[in-house]
């Protein structure tokens, strides 16, 4: 059964909409769903996006790898201090900050889903999962909260490493198995 285009639309909407209506960070803290909305951004919304929009995607898509670069930049830049600080406490930034983990993570789905070669789209997606584990195991294994003090909050380590969790828990699965998908598709047409 594959995702009709308008179905990718529609869940990629309620997703997005989910994830900014709610007060969610009273629920669960501000680092926890810091990490859910970029996990959700990068690894949900932009592959339905990709789905939705084929023609677009393929048009627009920039080659997988300059891509993957291109959202390394981004996921690693808006978690150092002073940038996660700015986006946490203005709202110019955290605007910008969201914008830029969806369109990069947009380029990365639509560079790897249009690869002429599987494959180049599986090294993408797999290069991917390899950043993002990293980020979430320096997230856990920090011996302090890496952001309390620039955003003016309480530490809360146990949220910092909820929030590394969950880069490891939802993000590293989704691009891992979605670039073994394309290596299989890689393989089976060289096989027919």
């Amino acid at each position: 059964m594959t995702l009709h285009r308008h179905h990718a639309a529609i869940l990629a909407a309620i997703l997005f909409l989910t994830l900014y209506l709610p007060a969610w960070s009273t629920l669960a803290g501000a680092f926890p769903i810091h990490m859910v909305r970029h996990i959700v951004l990068v690894a949900i919304i932009a592959p339905l996006l990709v789905l939705a929009t084929p023609r677009i995607a393929s048009r627009a898509a920039v080659p997988v790898l300059p891509a993957t670069a291109l959202e390394f930049a981004v996921i690693w830049g808006w978690h150092l201090p002073g940038l996660h600080g700015a986006a946490q406490t203005g709202s110019f930034w955290f605007v910008a900050e969201q914008a830029s983990f969806l369109l990069a993570g947009w380029a990365v789905w639509a560079g790897a889903l249009s690869a002429r070669e599987p494959l180049l789209g599986s090294g993408g997606l797999f290069l991917t999962s390899m950043h993002m584990t990293l980020l979430g195991a320096l997230l856990i294994l920090a011996p302090d909260d890496l952001y309390a003090e620039i955003c003016g909050r309480a530490p809360d380590l146990s949220g910092q490493q909820l929030g590394g969790i969950l880069m490891l828990c939802v993000g590293t699965p989704v691009y891992l198995i979605s670039s073994l998908v394309l290596a299989g598709t890689s393989l089976k047409g060289a096989e027919g």
